[in-house]
């Protein structure tokens, strides 16, 4: 499937980086996976002028794996809101669909352009650990449904489970945080499936894709980021429990910054 272990090693020590992050402070790796594997991608000479494409599909494919150890243990908790997950279900598998396909036909930068706004975004949202006040009920079938396509379009065009989206969301219609969070690491999973099929078919007949590509997904990169994650996961979920989170949060958001402003450079 690859011919460079080195390449493969890559992968796996990127998949170690998300696995500690997301164990120690509970975000998802799409906002560290896809600008680091659109360098890598990039360096190798892989998918030229297709890197963002291959790199948001690998990243979502990868959550389909990640968020099942994660909703699992949200749900012994009691904490997912399973009623509103079926509810928002709807439109986010059919605008996570939607937006995959249409972003395997998008320019390159234009991708890259709304990924790079949306890591400022995240970043600015987590330095300051903003959380919107509670407003109102959620909203019915119809809203609830607008709802879910739009976090899911977005997640599609920046590779993330949606959590980034979907937690102010829930927070804003009077939904208690932890259960926001139990109830996004839930919906994240439609928010894969969705995501994956529609760069696996939105890049079925792509030519100059690397060997291993599955459509937009890379395969020796999905397989090496899966099996870092899995590795270290846990050890970030042990360190937050010994380490302050709200300064970690705040190198995060650094860390992010410091990833968009390396992607502007490279334009």
């Amino acid at each position: 499937m690859i011919a460079d272990p080195a390449l493969l090693a890559a992968y796996g020590g990127l998949g170690l980086v998300v696995g500690f992050v997301a164990g120690l402070l509970g975000v998802g790796g799409g906002l560290i996976i896809v600008p680091a594997l659109i360098f890598l991608l990039h360096a190798q000479g892989l998918a030229a002028g297709m890197e963002p494409q291959l790199a948001l599909g690998t990243s979502l494919a990868s959550i389909l794996f990640t968020s099942l150890s994660s909703v699992r243990a949200h749900h012994r908790h009691g904490a997912v809101e399973w009623p509103l997950v079926r509810r928002i279900a709807p439109g986010i598998v059919l605008g996570t669909l939607a937006g995959a396909v249409l972003a395997a036909q998008m320019p390159a930068t234009l991708l890259k352009l709304f990924f790079i706004a949306f890591l400022f975004y995240a970043a600015i949202q987590m330095w300051l650990d903003f959380k919107p006040a509670p407003h109102r009920g959620l909203p019915g079938p119809t809203g609830t449904t607008l709802a879910g396509g739009a976090i899911g379009a977005v997640s599609s065009w920046v590779g993330i489970g949606g959590g980034t989206l979907s937690v102010p969301f829930m927070l804003w219609h009077n939904v208690p945080l932890h259960r926001a969070i139990a109830t996004s690491a839930a919906i994240g999973f439609p928010i894969a499936i969705a995501g994956a099929a529609g760069y696996v078919l939105g890049g079925w007949d792509a030519s100059g894709l690397p060997a291993g590509s599955l459509g937009f997904v890379y395969l020796p990169a999905l397989l090496g980021i899966v099996l870092g994650s899995v590795l270290t996961a846990p050890l970030g979920a042990r360190t937050a429990h010994r380490l302050p989170v709200k300064p970690l949060k705040r190198v995060f958001a650094l860390l992010l910054i410091v990833l968009a402003l390396r992607m502007v450079w490279a334009f």
